[in-house]
């Protein structure tokens, strides 16, 4: 499958089975889309005849796209599916743990799909001893791997700041004797950051999520505390000394859009203008009946912020003051990871999420949904968890229907399972919102990919 968009200014083809991607002129864009509509003569006269180049032309173009699929770079053939069914049968190793420290929040956000942290259940903080178990859990499931991954999430889990670091501590206390080396990714909504949470932070966290929806007006209307007082004036101060002193090291500010504010670039600028230039904005988790949940209607403008956004980062790298947006990082000299990409995500067997009891689930979002509870570190996976286990080891894009015509299925493995549960009452359908904004996304990633690409290459 070869799927052709036009976007800043570009032409693309991208080959869905190679994950090739080749920048077109006018002519090659129009061959590339009779290619494999009509042959020979026909095709020749027919490209020499729409673009008004001579039929000699057209040949060379035509050659050109032959070497191209003769190279299995254009129109190749899918050969993944065989190894989906080998996938599902492979052993469990646990890479990575999302670590709830806190189940309590000092935010009360309305659009929360945590329930301001409490997971529709009751407050709790993690204990010492727990997140000790979680670390011995993780070595003890991992088998060979070396990295493993630590998120520490909440809720807010700095209300749990103590048990974070004592829990990094016995981590560290554990690498050399076991042979791992652990990654850990602090996520927090700011209103406690302080000297000590920077520098030990720097020190010990490979990455820094902190929360911000960008405009004033638009982070206060949802991020309140308990006492309704917008948090921006609060919060900004501190995620800037935060950005600072991370220097070279990872931070991204993520922000969350709503129906209340589709133009988000208006908010991606405001983040910009603060000095912030590792950015993330996502779209609410909500069911259809909130008030904040994406519309129809929302859809066109959100895509087209996705257009802008691509305009704003080719032409600031080109002014010399480039911006990361995180669902913009593509590689484009390899290509989607195929095992990952034909594996899932790696919610419910590489990844799974930690309770502050202890209790398994397959990732955040599935946090007291006891349909998806899987066991817990002390105990283990029980044998409903391991049917759940199983349940995910088989959701990817080749277990959907709908993603049979989708270009973009080995960039996205499927979607989220989260999404296509609360859309569809089942991990393998598909949430169609999302796929219409991931395509647009990663029609826009692409495009300023090629930019780069094409910039590199004339300097």
């Amino acid at each position: 499958m070869v799927h052709l968009f036009k976007r800043s200014g570009y032409n693309i083809a991208v080959d869905t089975a190679s994950a090739s991607v080749h920048v077109l002129d006018d002519v090659a864009y129009e061959a590339v889309s009779l290619y494999d509509k009509m042959s020979g003569e026909e095709l020749v006269r027919t490209l020499a005849k729409r673009t008004g180049v001579s039929e000699d032309e057209a040949k060379e173009c035509i050659a050109d796209i032959d070497g191209l699929v003769a190279a299995g770079t254009l129109f190749s053939e899918d050969k993944f599916r065989p190894d989906v069914e080998a996938l599902a049968k492979r052993g469990s190793v646990v890479k990575a743990l999302c670590l709830h420290v806190a189940h309590t929040c000092n935010l009360d956000c309305d659009y929360c799909f945590a329930s301001q942290g409490k997971y529709h259940g009751e407050r709790a903080l993690m204990s010492e001893e727990v997140g000790r178990r979680a670390i011995d859990f993780l070595i003890e499931n991992s088998g060979t791997r070396h990295n493993l991954e630590v998120d520490f999430f909440g809720g807010e889990p700095l209300m749990n700041f103590d048990v974070v670091k004592k829990t990094v501590a016995y981590a560290r206390s554990k690498e050399k004797e076991c042979g791992k080396l652990f990654r850990f990714t602090l996520t927090t909504n700011g209103m406690l950051v302080d000297d000590d949470v920077i520098d030990f932070a720097d020190r010990e966290m490979n990455n820094v999520v902190m929360s911000l929806d960008g405009r004033r007006e638009v982070n206060d209307r949802f991020r309140k505390t308990a006492g309704g007082v917008g948090s921006f004036d609060i919060i900004v101060p501190k995620f800037q000394r935060f950005a600072k002193e991370r220097g070279e090291k990872e931070y991204y500010i993520r922000g969350t859009f709503t129906h209340y504010n589709p133009d988000f670039m208006r908010d991606i600028d405001v983040m910009l203008d603060l000095g912030f230039d590792r950015l993330s904005m996502e779209p609410v988790v909500a069911p259809p009946s909130s008030p904040c949940a994406l519309t129809e209607e929302d859809k066109a403008t959100v895509m087209r912020q996705y257009e802008l956004l691509a305009e704003k980062m080719i032409e600031r790298r080109r002014a010399g003051t480039p911006f990361v947006f995180y669902h913009y990082m593509l590689d484009l000299e390899h290509g989607p990871c195929i095992y990952k990409r034909i594996s899932g995500c790696g919610s419910g067997t590489e990844y799974l999420a930690v309770t502050p009891t202890g209790e398994l689930y397959p990732c955040h979002q599935f946090v007291g949904e006891k349909r998806f509870l899987m066991g817990d570190i002390f105990q283990g996976i029980t044998e409903e968890g391991e049917k759940v286990r199983a349940e995910f080891k088989r959701c990817n894009a080749y277990s959907k229907p709908e993603c049979d015509e989708c270009w973009a299925r080995l960039y996205c493995s499927g979607g989220c399972a989260a999404n296509a549960w609360h859309a569809a009452g089942d991990v393998n359908g598909v949430y169609s919102y999302g796929c219409d904004l991931f395509r647009c996304r990663m029609e826009c990633a692409l495009a300023v990919k090629a930019s780069e690409a094409l910039d590199a290459a004339e300097e």
